[in-house]
C-alpha cells in the first residue's frame, strides 16, 4: 500500500513535471512565434520604407511619351526634315526604278513592282538588291541620290526650333552622308546637328532592323531612355519605342512610302508604339520648348 501511494505520488509528480515542461515548451514556441512575427513586421516596414525612399526612375515607365527628360534628339532625314509634298524623295524613288530596270533588264512597271517589294520585305530597296542580286551598294546609292535638291526651300524657322532644343541633335538616315549634307545644306539647318549616321555607318543594314539601331546607339553613345526620335515611317519607330525613346511620327498625305507600307499591312499612325503624330514639325518643336 505504501509502495502504491509512493508510486502514485511519484506518478503525480512526474505528470506535474511533464505538464510544467510542456507548458514551458508551449510558452517558448509562442514566444518564438511572437518574436518571429515582430521581426517580420519590422523587416517588412523597413523594406517598405526603403522602397518608398527609392527615387522614381525617369525612363520607359515614367517619362516615355514626354520631352522634359530628353537629352538626345534623333531625326530621320527624308520626308521628316522637309515636307513630303516637295516631292524630293520622289526623284530618288524614280531613280531606284531606273536602276533596277537597267540592272535586271525589266520594264519600268515591273522594276517599280520589284522595288516596292524589296522595300517592304527588306527595309530598303538597297538591302533587297544586295541580298538577292549581290550588287555594289555604292553604285546604287550614288545613282539614286543624283537628284536636284533645289526643290527644297530654306527653312529658318525650323532651324530656330531645332536650335532651341536642349541637348544633342543627330541624324539617323537610311540614305548617305552626301545626300544628308545636300539636303541639310539646302534647308539651311546643317549647323544644328552634331552628327549624321548613315546607311554605310550601319554596314548597309537599314532601319527598321534591330542591328541598325544597335550600331547607331553604339556609335552616337546616348541613353535611349532619355531620347526622342522623329520619323516619317511608323514601322521605324517600333524599336525606338521598345528601347525607351519618345516617338514622333511626322505624317504627310503625300508620303507614298508610308502609304505603301500601311496598305501592305504595316504599321500606321495608329500604332501603339507611336506617341505623337504630327504634320508640322516646326510648330510641334516650338510647342515643346
Amino acid at each position: 500500500m505504501r509502495f502504491r501511494v509512493q508510486s502514485l505520488r511519484r506518478s503525480k509528480r512526474f505528470k506535474g513535471l511533464a505538464l510544467s515542461a510542456a507548458y514551458r515548451c508551449i510558452a517558448e514556441v509562442l514566444w518564438s512565434l511572437q518574436a518571429t512575427a515582430i521581426w517580420s513586421i519590422t523587416v517588412a516596414l523597413k523594406f517598405a520604407t526603403e522602397i518608398d525612399q527609392v527615387p522614381e526612375q525617369a525612363g520607359h515607365e515614367t517619362a516615355q511619351g514626354g520631352f522634359d527628360h530628353v537629352e538626345t534628339w534623333v531625326f530621320d532625314l527624308d520626308n521628316t526634315l522637309y515636307p513630303a509634298h516637295c516631292n524630293l524623295f520622289d526623284q530618288v524613288d524614280k531613280r531606284m526604278g531606273s536602276f533596277i530596270s537597267q540592272l535586271l533588264d525589266l520594264d519600268l512597271v515591273e522594276a517599280k513592282r520589284l522595288q516596292k517589294s524589296y522595300f517592304y520585305e527588306y527595309g530598303t530597296t538597297l538591302r533587297g538588291l544586295m541580298t538577292c542580286h549581290d550588287i555594289n551598294p555604292t553604285d546604287f546609292l550614288d545613282f539614286v541620290h543624283d537628284i536636284d535638291v533645289s526643290v527644297l526651300e530654306a527653312n529658318a524657322a525650323l532651324g530656330e526650333a531645332i536650335a532651341a532644343l536642349e541637348g544633342r541633335k543627330v541624324i539617323f538616315t537610311n540614305g548617305t552622308h552626301a545626300h544628308a549634307e545636300n539636303v541639310l545644306g539646302q534647308v539651311g539647318i546643317r549647323d544644328h546637328f552634331e552628327a549624321v549616321f548613315d546607311i554605310a555607318d550601319a554596314d548597309y543594314i537599314p532601319k527598321p532592323d534591330q542591328e541598325a539601331y544597335d550600331k547607331f546607339v553604339a556609335h552616337v553613345r546616348f541613353d535611349t531612355t532619355k531620347a526622342a526620335m522623329f520619323e516619317d515611317l511608323a514601322r521605324n519607330l517600333a524599336l525606338p519605342h521598345a528601347m525607351g525613346m519618345t516617338t514622333v511620327l511626322v505624317r504627310s498625305p503625300e508620303n507614298e512610302s508610308a502609304a505603301f507600307i500601311q496598305k501592305a499591312g504595316g504599321a500606321g499612325d495608329d500604332a501603339d508604339h507611336v506617341h505623337h503624330v504630327i504634320e508640322d514639325l516646326t510648330a510641334f518643336l516650338d510647342s515643346i520648348k
